[in-house]
């Protein structure tokens, strides 16, 4: 353990002289046996942080109801559920897709995007056209955990494949694309996809959110919530144990 914060420490020395992203600066401290080879895609320099996007509404178990008050959406939209469900019903929205209700929603009714796709959810949870947690691709299932190390860190504990498998050894993952630090996208071998979502909070805590979807049902999808949540608990003590 104390060899490894020693590195660590290291890393942060060199990020600190050369205001290298903290996988640059841990692949130029690397032996030469784990660098990239010659050829390979250097690690990308530091870049300032995008502006956040509205993040989509949440798939889970739970509905829609549940998660969000009719208070809330009245107060952003200018009725509440049952109103909003009493116009789409008078529109004959039961026997619309969901992107032709959310669109209505928007285009005729001035709906904001992400409460048009959230009030949409909540109709078809409500008529029974679309279960809890279920999209067009199967079942998901999310959960989250806010960490207290720097973004660079819980990124190189999830995209890192010897320090991923001191917390998730018993997963059979495989990477498929990562956005330095703040996504990786990931398929299971059971044919499901996971993705992770990283927000920094501030200098040193972050948010971990994963989303698995294109599970079979929502047995799955309950099974898969409880799984992250205790997986999501060993990453963060393995990287507040090693900051």
């Amino acid at each position: 353990m104390t060899r490894h914060k020693s590195f660590k420490q290291q890393v942060r020395t060199r990020m600190a002289k050369t205001g290298e992203s903290y996988t640059a600066a841990r692949a130029h401290l690397l032996p030469d046996g784990a660098r990239p080879a010659a050829g390979e895609a250097p690690a990308p320099a530091a870049t300032a942080p995008e502006p956040a996007a509205p993040a989509a509404p949440e798939q889970t178990t739970a509905t829609m109801r549940a998660r969000v008050s009719s208070d809330a959406v009245r107060e952003r939209t200018g009725r509440g559920y049952d109103e909003w469900f009493a116009v789409l019903d008078a529109w004959g929205a039961t026997g619309r897709t969901h992107k032709e209700i959310a669109a209505h929603l928007v285009r005729e009714r001035g709906v904001a995007g992400w409460w048009a796709q959230s009030l949409t959810v909540a109709y078809e949870q409500e008529r029974g056209m679309r279960a809890p947690g279920q999209r067009k691709d199967g079942y998901s299932a999310n959960a989250s955990k806010t960490v207290r190390a720097p973004a660079e860190e819980v990124f190189a504990a999830l995209s890192e494949k010897d320090v991923r498998e001191r917390w998730l050894a018993d997963a059979d993952l495989t990477v498929r694309s990562d956005n330095p630090p703040k996504r990786v996208t990931a398929d299971l071998g059971d044919g499901t996809r996971v993705v992770f979502y990283l927000t920094a909070r501030d200098a040193d805590r972050v948010s971990v959110a994963v989303e698995q979807s294109r599970l079979a049902d929502p047995d799955a999808a309950t099974g898969a919530k409880e799984f992250w949540r205790e997986r999501l608990g060993r990453l963060k003590d393995l990287v507040e144990r090693d900051s």
